[in-house]
């Protein structure tokens, strides 16, 4: 029997507090914080690939699990990037939910790493060799978007507190989405985290209505508070930018399509900011055909979209492979939750980190269109690098990077 229960608006910081490596699974939207601990059940999934019915399983187990009409198990876990690669769902045990995280307050405790080993893969001089690259194929019209990524590895004189750093990005970023899932521990046989806060919306589910909310198009913020609005100013006059927000859009909205009775898609974009950067940002919102379509079905029909890929997306994923000298593994993926109903909150796994022991390891990318300079695109990683960072304490320590 699944333990499900709610709590008061005051509660959001507790649920941070009994976070536990291993045995939770965290999850901070604008609607509410989640947190869940245990494993009841493990959803069998070898690859994405072979996983067509995936939301059909996922339904079948999570009705068996119920034990009355009001009973709502949840399946929560992360999904990777690549297709070839098991996804990571489980039904746990216990559920807690309480209010959001930006109506309670959080004590901050301030408590960071010490100085860590950084490595950055690709170095940064090689990452702009390989934007050169993808922007003679855009230029030559093989394909009409990339996301090329970097990483940075992230070595601890001590164990990581996987719990501290959740704080952490849940005090600096209250208003997006902040995660922490377990990740299968693959060779080494060591416990692995993604954390994370990220800002963008795959898609949610409540009763008959889904809302997403792409991203595309990025500038980083400013500490100078005229510099900060004329960069905002800038990007949402920027054709590059615009053009590459027009594509994802374009492609999530074809994806739910034939899921919904309406659907509404603004024509233009609007800005949203984080601490450290500014985004386009489209609200897609809709009403669905089928009241058996689930939030995963959805999910699943959506992910990759062009704002981690991009666009078409098999040839930007052919080039990713050829050029990134690393495996995303579950960056750029999806984590979030399902209910027995259909209804549940799936976000892109951006601005975060795997964590196995004193390892840690960063990632961020940008979006490459054929009017893309290598300088700018290295510059918006760095920028999108300081959100983990800024929770990391380390930001002064990697500007030297």
């Amino acid at each position: 029997m699944i333990d499900t229960h709610t709590l008061a608006a005051t509660c959001p910081a507790r649920l941070l507090d009994d976070y536990d490596v291993g045995e939770s699974f965290f999850f901070a939207s604008p609607e509410r914080t989640l947190l869940t601990r245990g494993t009841c059940a493990t959803v069998a999934c070898h690859s994405l690939d072979e996983a067509s019915d995936l939301p059909e399983q996922v339904a079948k187990l999570l009705n068996s699990q119920r034990v009355s009409d009001a009973d709502l198990p949840l399946v929560v876990g992360a999904l990777p990037f690549d297709s070839a690669t098991p996804a990571q769902l489980v039904v746990p045990l216990a559920v807690t939910q309480a209010e959001p995280l930006h109506t309670a307050p959080i004590m901050p405790t301030q408590r960071f790493m010490p100085p860590c080993a950084i490595d950055p893969v690709p170095e940064p001089a090689e990452y702009l060799r390989y934007v050169e690259r993808a922007i003679a194929h855009l230029q030559r019209g093989d394909l009409d978007k990339v996301v090329l990524a970097r990483a940075l590895h992230l070595t601890s004189p001590e164990r990581i507190d996987v719990p501290q750093v959740l704080r952490n990005l849940a005090q600096l970023n209250r208003q997006g989405y902040t995660f922490a899932t377990d990740l299968p521990q693959g060779t080494a046989a060591r416990p692995r985290t993604l954390i994370g806060a990220s800002p963008e919306l795959l898609i949610s589910r409540s009763g008959m209505q889904i809302v997403s909310n792409p991203l595309a198009g990025s500038a980083p913020r400013s500490d100078d508070p005229v510099e900060d609005q004329r960069r905002a100013t800038a990007l949402l006059s920027s054709a590059k930018d615009l053009h590459e927000h027009a594509v994802v859009v374009a492609a999530v909205a074809q994806a739910l399509r034939p899921f919904c009775r309406s659907l509404h898609v603004p024509a233009t974009p609007s800005l949203i900011h984080t601490a450290t950067m500014w985004h386009l940002s489209t609200r897609v919102t809709g009403e669905l055909a089928d009241p058996a379509t689930s939030s995963l079905t959805l999910a699943l029909a959506l992910h990759p979209t062009p704002a981690v890929c991009g666009f078409p997306t098999e040839h930007a994923r052919a080039l990713i492979q050829a050029l990134e000298p690393f495996d995303r593994g579950f960056y750029t993926g999806v984590v979030g939750w399902c209910d027995a109903s259909g209804d549940g909150e799936w976000v892109v796994a951006l601005r975060c980190a795997e964590v196995a022991d004193r390892t840690l390891r960063l990632f961020a990318g940008a979006g490459i269109v054929g009017a893309s300079r290598p300088e700018a695109e290295l510059a918006e990683t760095s920028a999108k690098f300081r959100t983990m960072l800024n929770g990391l304490g380390l930001n002064q320590q990697a500007r030297t990077v």
